[in-house]
Order: structure tokens, then sequence, then C-alpha cells
């Protein structure tokens, strides 16, 4: 009876052209733009930049597969949210839930929303984060983050107007980020790689090496020191490559999600790695490594451009990042507010998300999670929020893609119209590695992380307090 009604109210109105413009526009957003720089602080040369980015890649890619089995099994709102409910229980399901509001997709939405304000201030400079508005003990308030939160309401009054508004923008302006960012990286190759340039970086393409900010020097790294630079280095490049499982969010407004999830997935998160490594040797081949590492307010790409175009392109780029950033909060911003509506039918959110309003969309879930995301720009800057949200990103990650050996075993005769690619190689592999990255993770960031993993278990004692109030009432 829960489908029936999801498919009377949730209109099925996207097609598989949307779900692969969801999963484009929600991954390309401002990290391909930025984090090159960090990565390069952290590891110092041009083989471990692009490695990196492949292994977080292939990571997406693998995850993104597996996740078509379990998108085809329950082809339904709420995506990663169901499919932790079905392989585990109740409890594994509201902790991503909690977690997804508190942390996952609002951080991200915040996050996004600091970059827009950050490439707009590029062209405006008063609305930079050094303009203080106001200021009050430890608490400092600046025109970024106004801006940030301002674009975080007008996308969401614009979703909760109706999927197709959400739909026209997302599509247009991920197709507007794709042609942008493949003509930066073409006319990059053709008018600013320099051999000279490109051999240099590539020299000694393995020497690894660390930026030490204290002493403005580079120090030779190996072992266990390059494994955490690493894992350092991959925050930045898989919080780029996520949010590919916003279609998942959706199924319920997919045209045959059986089929067009999966096939979104695959095709989305496809194009992006190859736009994203291919932009990283853009990078190498125009610029020097330093320039890469010390790009101002880490815009790599504006530097980029400025060796490309000169001033003139560095303002066109700018502009770029900017529609990038914005259309990519579009699509986190439309996919989050259904897991909260699943949620709410479940009895485990505020029971206004699980109503739909007169366009039929979730419109009470989707003004919580822009209350709580623009809460969110108030707390941290751009790294700082990117450390809370990818520890727990990638703990669901793992959760979820071994769900998929515990319901083949759970439902062996499941309908499964799709199977994931690889099985059970691939999803191990994926198990593996991001275990392993995790572990790093907390290990040498324990004071940002640790504090997302903190919010993500006091989501335990919320559920049975949520559910002795259900059992009262």
């Amino acid at each position: 009876m829960q489908e029936e009604h999801e498919d009377k109210h949730l209109k099925r109105e996207l097609g598989l052209l949307d779900g692969t413009m969801l999963v484009v526009g929600s991954m390309i957003g401002s990290g391909i733009f930025i984090v090159s720089a960090g990565i390069m602080q952290q590891v110092g040369s041009a083989g471990w930049l692009t490695l990196i980015w492949i292994i977080s890649g292939l990571m997406t890619m693998i995850a993104a597969v597996s996740y078509g089995e379990l998108s085809a099994m329950f082809p339904k709102a709420g995506g990663q949210y169901v499919y932790l409910k079905e392989a585990y229980n109740e409890l594994v399901g509201f902790l991503y839930g909690w977690s997804f509001f508190a942390v996952i997709q609002t951080g991200t939405i915040a996050a996004v929303g600091v970059a827009f304000a950050k490439f707009t201030a590029y062209l405006y400079p008063p609305v930079s984060d050094q303009n203080i508005l106001y200021e009050i003990g430890w608490f400092k308030l600046n025109a970024a983050q106004i801006l940030s939160i301002v674009t975080i309401i007008i996308l969401t009054y614009i979703n909760s107007r109706g999927v197709k508004n959400a739909k026209y923008i997302q599509t247009i302006f991920t197709v507007a980020k794709i042609a942008s960012l493949f003509g930066l990286i073409v006319f990059g190759f053709i008018l600013a790689a320099k051999a000279d340039i490109w051999n240099a970086n590539w020299a000694d393409a393995w020497a690894a090496k660390q930026y030490v900010k204290q002493s403005d020097t580079w120090m030779g790294i190996s072992g266990g020191v390059l494994l955490s630079a690493i894992a350092a280095s991959m925050v930045g490049s898989l919080f780029s490559s996520d949010a590919w499982n916003g279609v998942t969010f959706i199924s319920g407004e997919i045209k045959n999600p059986q089929r067009n999830v999966g096939l979104s997935l695959f095709f989305g998160t496809l194009i992006v790695t190859v736009i994203y490594i291919s932009a990283n040797l853009m990078y190498v081949a125009v610029m020097p490594l330093d320039a890469i590492a010390y790009a101002p307010s880490e815009r790599v790409a504006v530097e980029a451009s400025q060796y490309i175009f000169g001033t003139t392109g560095t303002y066109i780029i700018a502009i770029m990042i900017m529609v990038s950033t914005f259309g990519c909060n579009n699509g986190l911003i439309l996919a989050g507010a259904r897991v909260y509506y699943t949620m709410a039918k479940d009895g485990l959110f505020f029971k206004k998300a699980a109503s739909l309003n007169t366009a039929s969309v979730p419109g009470w879930g989707l003004w919580f999670q822009c209350f709580w995301a623009s809460a969110l720009c108030l707390t941290g800057k751009y790294g700082d929020l990117l450390d809370y949200v990818m520890i727990i990103v990638v703990i669901f990650y793992i959760l979820t893609i071994y769900g998929i050996f515990i319901l083949r075993k759970k439902m062996p005769n499941a309908d499964r119209p799709y199977r994931a690619f690889g099985y059970p190689v691939l999803p191990l592999v994926y198990i593996i590695l991001a275990s392993a990255f995790c572990f790093f993770l907390l290990k040498d960031r324990a004071s940002t992380c640790g504090w997302g993993v903190l919010i993500m278990l006091a989501g335990i004692p919320v559920y049975y307090l949520t559910k002795k109030k259900a059992l009262a009432e």
C-alpha cells in the first residue's frame, strides 16, 4: 500500500536524461575547482595527485554500480535509508537518516553554498568571508555566510514549487557546467600546455612530499605518513565525487526506476570521473606544482584560467564555477527532502515532513533542510565542513554496500532486475579501500572527523526516545 500511495502522489516525471543530469549536476559542484590545491599540499607530486583522483573515481563508480542492485530492488523514495533499513534494521536506517539530516546532506549543501560565495567574492569582494558584519565573542558573521544562506533559501523555494521547476534548473545548469568544464580542459591543453612545465611536473612524479606550513617548506614523506596523507587528500577528491546517490532518493519520481536509476548512476559517475581526471591532467599541463598548491584561496581553476586566458579568463571561470555550485546545490536540495519524507512516513522524523504540498513535493522537509543547512553555513570553513561530512558518508557507503551481501542471503529469491557488477569482488574492493580511508582519517583528523562520528552516535538515544514517544501515543 505504501508504494501505491507514493506512486499516486509523487509524480514519475523524470526520465533517464533527467536522472543522469541529477547525478552529474549533484557531483560537479565546488570540489574540482578547489581541492586539488589541498591534495597537492599533502602529496606534492603529479603522479600522486592523478592517482588519488583515479582511485576516488574508481571507488565512486564501484559504489554506484553496486547501488544499482539496491535501487532496482527498492524502486521508491528514500534511497540509502530504505536499503539500510531493509538490510539491517530500523535503527541503522534511522542513524543514516539522522546523520543525513544532521551532517551529510545539510553539511554538503552548506559547503557548496560557502564555495559559491567564495567564487562570487572573486568578482565582488564585499561578499567575501573577510568582510565581517557582526562579531560577538568567538562568533563572527561574514558576508559570505549571508550570501550562501540566501542562495539556499532561493533554491529551496524553487524546489518547493514542484519537481518540474527543479528539473529544468538541474538540466540547464548541468549542461552549462559540463560544456564550460570541457571548454576549460580543451583550451587548457591547446592554449596553455607547455612541454617544459609538463616534463618538469612529471620528472619526479612519485616522490611524495608534504607542505609544512610552519616553516614554509616541503618535506619528503613515505610509508605510514604517505598513507595518512593519501587518506587526508581523498577527503577532497571523494567529496568532489560524492552526491551521486541523490538519484536513488527520488526513485519515486523516476520513470521505470528499476532500469533508469541504475543507468543514471553508471553514466553519471563515468562522465564525472573522466572530467575530473582530465581537469587535473590539465592543471599539471599548464601550471607548476607550486602554483597548484599555493593557488590564492585554493581557487585552482581560477589560477589555471589565468595561465590559459589571462586576467579576463579568470572572471569567466569564476562565473562558470558560480553556475556549477548553484546547480549542484539545486540537485542536493531536491534529493535530500525525499529522505526526510520517507523517514517521516515511518514515524522517524518530524510528522510534518511526511506531507506533500500542493505541488506534490515534500515542502516541510525542504524547509527543515533549508533551516539546518543555513545554520551549518555559520559554523565553519569549507575544509572543516568536508571533514565532518566525508567520514560519515563513507562509513554509511561501507554499510550499504555490505548490505548487498546481507540481502543476497536474507532475500535470496527477491526480484533483482539488475545485479551488482563484479559481485562479490568489486564490492569487497570498495569496502577494503573505504575502511582504510576511514581508519587513517580518524587517526589523523580526530578533532573534526571525531565530531562527525559523535553526531552520528548521538542518534542512538534519539532513536529510542522517538520510539518510546511513538509507543506512548
